[in-house]
Parts: C-alpha cells; sequence; structure tokens
C-alpha cells in the first residue's frame, strides 16, 4: 500500500465505495489520510455499570449476555441486550438496527459508549457505539476516547472511515516526507509531520488534538503564503515588452466626455493603475470593489491607454452573460473614441477580426482568438478563474499588463494571504445618489403576503423581480429546497398567472440565454425565475425587487452579490430573503443583511460565523480547500508568512519542499 494507491484497492473498499468517497474529494490512500476530524466526541468517561448515572454520556466494557429484536406497536425494530461487568448489569437499548443480533456476539467482551437515559421506568445505555474489546493492548478507535467525527456523505458514516483510517495510519505514514525545515518547526514550537498527522485522527487528549491541528493549519497557510511570495518573485525577474506612456489631456478628455464624476476612490484606483502602467515592470494588481462601486469604468481607462500606445486589451470574464454585459457597457463608452471591441464566448462567434479590445470568457485562451500585440489584461471575478488558466491568457502575447477585479468582498486576511503577489487598490466608496436595497428575512408564514406584495409592485409599472432559487431541478436530498424549474411552473401558472415569467439557469444554451435576458431587458418580462447565475453581470435598472429562496443557503458575500442586481436604478428597491429557518445561527446571519449594506462588512461576519469554504464554494471559485486552518487566525497567519519569507530565497535547495509545493499547486482547484 502506498500513498498514491487508488482508494478502491484498500481493503474492505471496492469501487461502490471508491465513487462515493470520491465526493468528498478522497481518490487516493494520502487523500484518505489527509481527511481530518472536525470535531471529537468526548467518549473518554469509562465507568463501572454499578456507578453510571442518567444524563451521563460513558464507556462500559462488559459481555454480552443478550441480545434480541423486539417490535413496537407501531411494527418498528428496537434492539434489546444486556450487558455484564464485575459490578453489575445493565440493559442497552438500540432502534431500528435489526443487524446488531448477527453483528454483536453473545458471551463476548465489547466496548461501549453512549448515554445513559432513562427508557420506560429502567436505566438504560441508549444507542452506544461498540466494539470488540477481545484483542489485547489493541486500542480503542470508536469507544473509550476522544472519538474523531469527520466530513461525511451518503452511506459513508465516521464508523466507517475511522476503520479504513487506523490501520493505513501505521502502514503507510512512514512514506511521508516531513517538508518543513527543523530551524520553523522549533522557531514556531511545531509537531513534526508524522505525529501530528496520527494525533489529528486519534489523539489521547485535547492538548494532542490542539498541537497537530496547530502543526497542520501552519502547514496550509505557510504553503500558500510560499506560493504567492514565488509568483511575486517571478513576476519581479519578468521584463515587460512595453511600458505605456501617459497622455494625460487624452485620458482627462475621456474622464470630462463621461456623464458621472469619478468618486475621489475611483480617482484613486485610476492613479495607482496608470502609475503601474507607466513603469519598466509588468502592472499586476487586483482592483476590489463593491457591486456597483464603478470597477468597470476604471478598467475601460487602462484599455484606452492600451489603445493609445497601440496595444490591444483582453478582457475576460467568467460568464457569458457576465461577458456580454461588459460588452454593452465599454462599447457604449470606447467605440465613440475610436476604439473597436469585439465579443468572443463559447456560444458566440467573434464579430470582428480587427479588434483593439477583445471582451470574452474562458473563450479568449482558445486560438480563435487572435491577438497581434498584446499590452493589457483584465479579468474580471479574477478569484473564479485557476492560477494556469490566467498564465495562460498572459502567455498568449509576451508579458503584458494584468489587471484583475473582483466584486466579491474579500477580508484583508484572506487576500494579503492568496494574493500577496497582487498589489492591491481598493474603491472603497460607492457612487453618489445610488440608494440602499431595503432588505427583510421573510418567514414562512408571510409568503403568501409577500407575493401579493410583489404583485402590487410589478403590475401596471414597468418594475420588474427576480425570483432566485439555488437549484436548477428538485433534488431527492433536499425536497424542501425550491427548485428553478418546477418553481417558474407553480409561479406562472398558479401564482402570478395574470403576469409575464421567464426562466433562467446555467443548462439554457448561450442564445436561449441571451433571449430570455433581451425580454427581461426590454421590459417583456416581469419577473424572472433564475439560478444564481445572475449572481454577476446583470444590469437592468427597472428591476427592483431581489426575492431569494432558501437565503441560508447562500453566503452572505454571494446575498450581496444578488442583492446587488436591483437598485440600479433612480427607484427604491427591495431585497426579500425566504428561509424556512426560524432560529439558530442560520437567522442571525440573514439578519445581519437588513442592517448592513457593505459587502467587505458582511464578508468579515460571514468568515467568522461560517469560514472561507463556505462563503465562496470553494470549488466553484478557485480558493484553495483549507481542511483545519481558518484565514481568521490572524497570529498564524503571521508567523506562516514570517516563515515562508525566510525560505523563499533557499527553496532550491530545499528539495522536499519544493516538490511539496508544486504538488499544492497540481490540487488548488481549477474551475471547469
Amino acid at each position: 500500500m502506498e500513498l498514491s494507491t487508488p482508494v478502491s484497492k484498500i481493503f474492505m473498499v471496492g469501487p461502490t465505495y471508491a465513487r462515493r468517497l470520491e465526493k468528498l474529494g478522497i481518490k487516493s490512500v494520502k487523500d484518505l489520510i489527509y481527511h481530518f476530524p472536525f470535531r471529537y466526541d468526548d467518549l473518554t468517561l469509562i465507568s463501572t455499570i454499578a456507578q453510571v448515572q442518567p444524563g451521563e454520556t460513558v464507556t462500559l466494557k462488559g459481555e454480552v449476555l443478550s441480545l434480541k429484536n423486539e417490535y413496537t406497536r407501531s411494527g418498528k425494530k428496537i434492539q434489546k441486550g444486556m450487558i455484564a461487568d464485575s459490578s453489575g448489569e445493565i440493559e442497552t437499548v438500540w432502534f431500528n438496527q435489526p443487524f446488531l443480533v448477527r453483528t454483536i456476539k453473545i458471551g463476548e467482551s465489547y466496548s461501549f459508549s453512549g448515554k445513559i437515559d432513562w427508557f420506560g421506568r429502567k436505566i438504560v445505555l441508549v444507542s452506544p457505539q461498540y466494539e470488540s474489546s477481545g484483542v489485547e493492548n489493541k486500542p480503542t478507535i470508536h469507544t473509550g476516547r476522544l472519538v474523531p467525527v469527520y466530513p461525511e456523505t451518503a452511506r459513508v458514516s465516521s464508523k466507517w472511515l475511522r476503520s479504513r483510517i487506523a490501520p493505513l495510519l501505521e502502514q503507510v505514514l512512514p512514506e511521508l516526507k516531513d517538508f518543513l525545515p527543523e530551524k520553523i518547526k522549533k522557531k514556531n514550537n511545531l509537531l513534526d509531520l508524522l505525529p501530528a498527522i496520527k494525533q489529528i485522527h486519534f489523539p489521547e487528549n485535547k492538548t494532542q488534538a490542539e498541537e497537530a491541528r496547530q502543526r497542520l493549519a501552519f502547514d496550509e497557510l505557510f504553503l500558500l503564503q510560499l506560493a504567492s511570495l514565488k509568483r511575486k518573485e517571478a513576476w519581479q525577474k519578468t521584463k515587460l515588452s512595453h511600458r505605456f506612456e501617459i497622455d494625460q489631456e487624452k485620458v482627462l478628455s475621456f474622464l470630462s466626455s463621461l456623464p458621472f464624476e469619478l468618486t475621489s476612490a475611483q480617482k484613486r484606483c485610476v492613479r495607482e493603475i496608470l502609475a503601474d502602467l507607466n513603469k519598466e515592470k509588468p502592472m499586476n494588481r487586483l482592483l476590489e470593489g463593491d457591486v456597483g462601486s464603478g470597477k468597470t469604468v476604471v478598467a475601460a481607462i487602462a484599455a484606452y491607454l492600451a489603445y493609445l500606445n497601440g496595444f490591444q486589451t483582453a478582457f475576460m470574464a467568467p460568464t457569458a452573460i457576465l461577458a456580454h454585459q461588459h460588452y454593452l457597457t465599454l462599447d457604449q463608452m470606447l467605440t465613440p473614441l475610436g476604439l473597436k471591441i469585439g465579443l468572443l464566448t463559447g456560444g458566440r462567434k467573434m464579430a470582428k477580426k480587427e479588434f483593439d479590445l477583445l471582451i470574452g470568457t474562458h473563450a479568449l485562451l482558445h486560438r480563435r482568438a487572435h491577438f497581434q500585440k498584446l499590452g493589457l489584461v483584465i479579468i474580471d471575478e479574477q478569484h473564479r478563474f485557476g492560477v494556469s488558466q490566467r498564465a495562460q491568457l498572459m502567455k498568449r502575447g509576451g508579458t503584458p499588463h494584468l489587471l484583475t477585479m473582483t466584486a466579491t468582498p474579500i477580508p484583508r486576511t484572506i487576500a494579503l494571504t492568496l494574493y500577496g503577489d497582487l498589489d492591491l487598490s481598493a474603491i472603497d466608496e460607492m457612487p453618489p445618489g445610488r440608494k440602499r436595497v431595503k432588505t427583510w428575512v421573510v418567514p414562512p408564514q408571510k409568503r403568501k403576503d409577500a407575493y401579493q406584495w410583489i404583485r402590487k409592485q410589478v403590475k401596471k409599472t414597468d418594475e420588474q423581480a427576480f425570483i432566485i432559487c439555488p437549484l436548477i431541478e428538485e433534488s431527492e436530498t433536499l425536497q424542501s429546497v425550491k427548485a428553478a424549474t418546477k418553481e417558474y411552473q407553480e409561479l406562472s401558472k398558479a401564482v402570478f398567472p395574470d403576469l409575464k415569467v421567464g426562466l433562467l439557469h446555467g443548462r439554457l444554451k448561450a442564445k436561449e440565454k441571451d433571449k430570455v435576458l433581451d425580454h427581461f431587458r426590454e421590459g417583456k418580462l416581469d419577473i424572472l425565475v433564475s439560478t444564481p447565475v445572475v449572481e454577476v453581470g446583470i444590469d437592468i435598472p427597472q428591476a427592483t425587487i431581489m426575492m431569494i429562496e432558501a437565503a441560508d443557503r447562500f453566503g452572505l458575500a454571494q446575498l450581496h452579490q444578488l442583492r446587488g442586481r436591483v437598485g440600479r436604478g433612480a427607484k427604491g428597491s427591495f431585497c426579500l430573503l425566504f428561509t424556512e429557518m426560524t432560529e439558530g445561527k442560520a437567522i442571525r446571519r440573514l439578519k445581519a443583511m437588513e442592517k448592513t449594506y457593505l459587502g467587505m462588512e458582511l464578508a468579515e461576519l460571514d468568515l467568522k460565523l461560517r469560514g472561507p469554504g463556505e462563503i465562496y464554494g470553494t470549488r466553484q471559485h478557485g480558493f484553495p480547500d483549507l481542511r483545519v486552518a481558518s484565514f481568521t487566525d490572524l497570529n498564524l497567519i503571521r508567523k506562516s508568512r514570517q516563515a515562508a519569507e525566510e525560505v523563499i530565497n533557499r527553496l532550491p535547495q530545499l528539495s522536499i519542499l519544493k516538490e511539496k509545493l508544486e504538488e499544492q499547486d497540481r490540487r488548488i482547484v481549477e474551475p471547469n
């Protein structure tokens, strides 16, 4: 058994379980060993039967005297057993697990962990975990200890995972190489890698679990920091094919031709970008700004300067919808200045062979996009593109300047960890006159009233509404979650038969999407039922209502993006957050949307409550998948950064660390 062995080859796994494990991102033995628990059940209290008290969670070690299935009046099976130790006997009760009478052998010794409670008039041990205690000196893994609980999927339980991981640790851990230099481990008081992995799975106490977590969290952050510094170092060595001359008179003339004045934040960002474009080394800047803060006009100024210097610009967006929106905006802004603008997406061929600015999706990476003299690359919603996709586009034209943009509010701790190689510009104020979108969390009993209110707002007016559903089609496992296709049928026939309702989702062909959006834009539809495909890139001033189903399933940053689709015109706008939840953390999160209108504040809050993977949908958005570390641990982020800075110059000599870094680069999820 080796670290690279496919999981299907592990004893008692096979192809069926291998398919299930793949849903957890587990394909190899190494993936399984790095599938860490997220919490532990404390089953360390070992007691004798005579000492137990109702309400306690205990571990008992005893012999099984009897075990049988019994039927309740409703026809369900209960499993009742009797166990004994030297101090006495106690009954055990399980529910709907008839296989136990074949699994647990009468007359043999077992370790049982569970809660002592009343059942009828007796004190019993309820639904305990169990494992054989017949093998001497063999440590238990399901009972009598801190028991690891893992991220699970359908028909892969934590008990099953523990049973497969425990023997593997003995077999393959010696194969793992510790890539952290000794000096860094000593300075930061970190465990060696092998004991850390062993202890995170099966710690003897909470101190051991915490020490293991610290080491493995440090590893994750350290490798991210190192990758970021490596990219920065490579970029600084890059020679620029062309620096841009700044024609201030023409830039000022362009700014004065705009129907609005730039905010002071926009002006500051323009100055930073123009200064970069005028340097000998290529620009590598991230422009961050809230929904509607005016990033596109800042990008337009950079593209105009490229044109004035005789160079082309590539403008890449993650979706065809967003690319088309940018095309409409930039065409209106830059065509009067003489720029030829083209659009290239998966479903749309390029209209012009000659262009100064080509806007598109990842289709820009393909050979159909012929750049003669590429001087500037602009990438929108940059975290949705993998590092290799960005690099691929950069190769198309020597070494052009790079401006990346995002409206997804990324807390500064994450930005500095992930994008330490980029210079950061932030548009941190909104244009004057931009109205706040009134936001309400709507409980289930108010649904009918909300529908009535929406009808009143859009009927016989030019106002329009979005209704967002998390899924395209109904799911067997998520029956309570609304799906766009079914909701569209229900709303158009039963709820709003007197209104014009449209449907939009990611599986529609590009032409169908364009047709639906054109109808909505032209006012031929009153309501658009959609999946979150409209999260970015739709600008329809007469849309004033955003209704979101199962809002608790979205991160606050994503809800804020969706809310940003309305409130783009002069009229007051509204966002209705529907949820079946009535209390708890989910409601507290959603209530924050009623009071907070700044994306950055919401992102910071969500980071504390949910962690980055859940906020951004790690796999969809190209964020690295942190298993142990947290972007809220500022102290560990600082230490890992310092350590990365110490070793970056010695990286070529540290072969094991260099190998590990290359492996991580391959693992960072590239979006489809």
